[in-house]
């Protein structure tokens, strides 16, 4: 891939309400994402704080039948989360647009907000009377989502060039899987900055634990599935936050990953839901795929933020041969139109 190329995937992958400037967010950007529609398409193949199980058992199985995740997989959509079929779900989006629309040249399906359809990624109003957020919670969603219907676009880690973290890493559409016998190396890429997460195999928490941008990791395989728990998710940082509502989270996050390879008609119905609730900017690059996909079934609690804990799939089709590099770099140059932003400028110093 050429590095014209490359930078409008970067583009394209930060999204209409991810271009930042250093120190002035502005109210709307455009993004030249014609080149990451076809790259992200052209990527994908169209053919046919609970204690992990006991080491002994894992230790007991096989190597033959440890199932092989070890390449790129895509999840090309904007928020991320698919619902779950029944129970509770992730914080949805109350701004919509009325149709799926792959991304145009300005990074935005460029939509007039609606009541129904799927997610707005122009307005990012969470649901801030989801029952599972406590009143708290639910305040702080409200606050952004207020910011967002004003046409300003609020801070997160992505448009900031902050670590992402768990779980808003899952931004990231593109995620490298390394297996090796002692641990999980994961990759994330696709716009901006990588996102590097480390998972230990067969071995407990420590304790003490010291927080960090990812948490601690620990992982255990279960016949066909990979099965992470993640615990000490860093809370004293900028832009702390699960989900591009602004939703908050404390340091009672608690994440339990579980990835399998599954066939079509395994994933149809969560392919279903993800057309339904999330913005496809590459158009669908699911349905069609007849060979394996990669499904994270993701439970998260935090009893200080939720009042239950709840679910959500990442259904991931295979990527491209390897992650393009990427650097995310504060600075007033809109590459995807050549000329610098309009930022404010002062006649004279101010000191």
């Amino acid at each position: 891939m050429g590095l014209f190329a490359y930078w409008r995937w970067i583009g394209a992958s930060r999204g209409a309400n991810d271009f930042t400037l250093a120190g002035f967010i502005p109210k709307t950007d455009s993004i030249l994402c014609a080149a990451f529609v076809a790259v992200a398409a052209a990527a994908t193949p169209v053919q046919a704080q609970t204690a992990p199980p006991a080491v002994s058992a894992t230790a007991a199985q096989g190597a033959t039948s440890i199932p092989d995740f070890s390449r790129v997989w895509n999840h090309p959509a904007f928020p991320w989360f698919e619902p779950p079929a029944s129970g509770p779900g992730p914080i949805t989006n109350l701004s919509r647009w009325p149709e799926q629309r792959p991304s145009g040249l300005a990074g935005s399906a460029a939509l007039a907000p609606s009541k129904v359809g799927i997610s707005n990624y122009d307005q990012l109003v969470g649901d801030y009377k989801s029952p599972i957020l406590q009143p708290w919670a639910a305040a702080v969603v409200k606050k952004f989502g207020e910011i967002s219907l004003a046409g300003i676009t609020y801070p997160n880690p992505s448009n900031q060039c902050w670590p992402f973290g768990m779980p808003f890493i899952y931004k990231q559409f593109l995620m490298q899987m390394i297996q090796q016998p002692d641990k999980i190396t994961m990759l994330y890429g696709g716009g901006g900055d990588h996102g590097l997460r480390q998972v230990r195999l067969n071995e407990p928490h420590p304790s003490p634990l010291t927080p960090s941008w990812y948490g601690d990791s620990v992982g255990h395989y279960e016949g066909d599935t990979l099965v992470i728990d993640t615990v000490g998710v860093k809370t004293d940082r900028p832009y702390a936050m699960l989900d591009l509502f602004g939703t908050p989270y404390t340091d009672k996050l608690h994440i339990v990953e579980r990835y399998r390879l599954r066939d079509y008609d395994d994933v149809k119905d969560a392919l279903e839901r993800n057309r339904k609730e999330n913005w496809l900017p590459a158009g669908d690059v699911y349905s069609q795929h007849r060979g394996k996909f990669l499904q994270l079934h993701v439970t998260i609690e935090d009893e200080g933020v939720f009042t239950t804990p709840w679910t959500a799939t990442l259904t991931y089709v295979p990527g491209p041969d390897q992650i393009p590099e990427g650097v995310c770099a504060e600075n007033p140059r809109e590459y995807y139109n050549n000329k610098d932003s309009d930022v404010p400028k002062a006649e004279k110093p101010d000191f």
